[in-house]
């Protein structure tokens, strides 16, 4: 246990990288690590290289795994199963593609005109921007592992529910026919090399990192400012897991807003340090990335406006559930 917890420390949250950061603010800089400023750049320079750090090498673990499953393939799996199991492999498939929202409507449109049910498809796009596998370790980094994993449960439970739902209401007439039409051309896969695979996984992490880098970086200093200069009270007073409202707001504030899961993290982390509840948190986090606006409008290029809101409601409701029940058994994670 001793060793586990270790690693834990020194591995994902970094503990070495918080003492040298620490020793650079105060040695260097000048500053007070305890006072307002010297807190906020700690916490800056500190989350920055830990969260790049960390989402380079699970982005590159992920990647090369993610080469043994090309689209095609993918297709051909997901392609020979029906009901229930359709559904919770769309989802899982939604783990290992580490796209934000908008970025998993294209593979969304590729796997409906390739004939997947819309159900399984809607389970896929759920999932993909709401959990990845780099989203378990940054949350373990951040609080702790069964959070993480709890997180990762009920985001997979609400991307099969909602595809099911989806499925079940026979509403293929409410995609643009348009996305039907888009019939793809077989081609064969050539079997790459190690080679081949290991610079397939750089250009991936190379491309994540180009993608989301703006959002991290405003991120961490959304949640240096949070951590280091808004009263507790504050946040306490308006997103407390005691407060009715707070899961609603926190949903409502993020939907308008676009990030993704690793540019929300840093904000999270502060939030929940200054006394909001986790599951406001989380529901705040799942709204920015599963419903962000820019989403839901290249989503109704290829959708009709009632399987949008059919879409919005589920998500909408799913999250809402997910909230209240996290500020409510948070004991149990904390």
């Amino acid at each position: 246990m001793f060793i586990f917890q270790w690693l834990n420390d020194q591995l994902l949250r970094m503990q070495w990288l918080s003492d040298l950061v620490t020793n650079l603010v105060q040695n260097v800089f000048g500053l007070n690590t305890q006072d307002r400023l010297g807190g906020s750049i700690q916490f800056f320079i500190y989350d920055v290289i830990k969260i790049f750090i960390l989402l380079s090498v699970l982005i590159f673990i992920i990647s090369y795994i993610q080469s043994f499953f090309p689209p095609e393939r993918t297709r051909k799996i997901l392609g020979g199963l029906k009901g229930i199991t359709a559904n919770i492999l769309g989802a899982l498939l939604g783990t290992i593609t580490p796209f934000c929202s908008c970025s998993s409507i294209p593979l969304f449109i590729g796997f409906t005109s390739a004939g997947l049910p819309i159900g399984v498809t809607f389970s896929f796009l759920i999932s993909s921007p709401l959990v990845d596998l780099a989203s378990v370790l940054l949350l373990a980094s951040i609080f702790n592992w069964k959070i993480a994993f709890a997180y990762v449960l009920v985001g997979l439970v609400l991307a099969v529910i909602g595809g099911t739902i989806i499925g079940k209401a026979n509403l293929e007439d409410n995609v643009e026919p348009f996305v039907y039409n888009n019939k793809i051309v077989e081609v064969a896969q050539e079997e790459l090399t190690i080679k081949d695979r290991l610079v397939f996984a750089k250009d991936q992490v190379i491309e994540i990192v180009k993608r989301v880098w703006l959002y991290i970086l405003i991120g961490v200093a959304v949640g240096a400012i949070i951590h280091n200069w808004i009263p507790e009270d504050i946040i306490s007073a308006v997103l407390g897991q005691d407060k009715w409202y707070s899961v609603l707001i926190a949903t409502l504030v993020g939907i308008p807003m676009y990030a993704d899961i690793f540019g929300t993290l840093p904000i999270a982390e502060a939030l929940v340090s200054k006394g909001a509840g986790l599951g406001t948190v989380l529901a705040f986090m799942m709204a920015v990335t599963a419903l962000s606006l820019p989403s839901l409008i290249m989503l109704k290029r290829v959708v009709k406006t009632k399987l949008l809101a059919i879409f919005f409601s589920i998500v909408v409701i799913g999250i809402l559930i997910i909230g209240y029940g996290f500020n409510a058994f948070s004991y149990l994670l904390l």
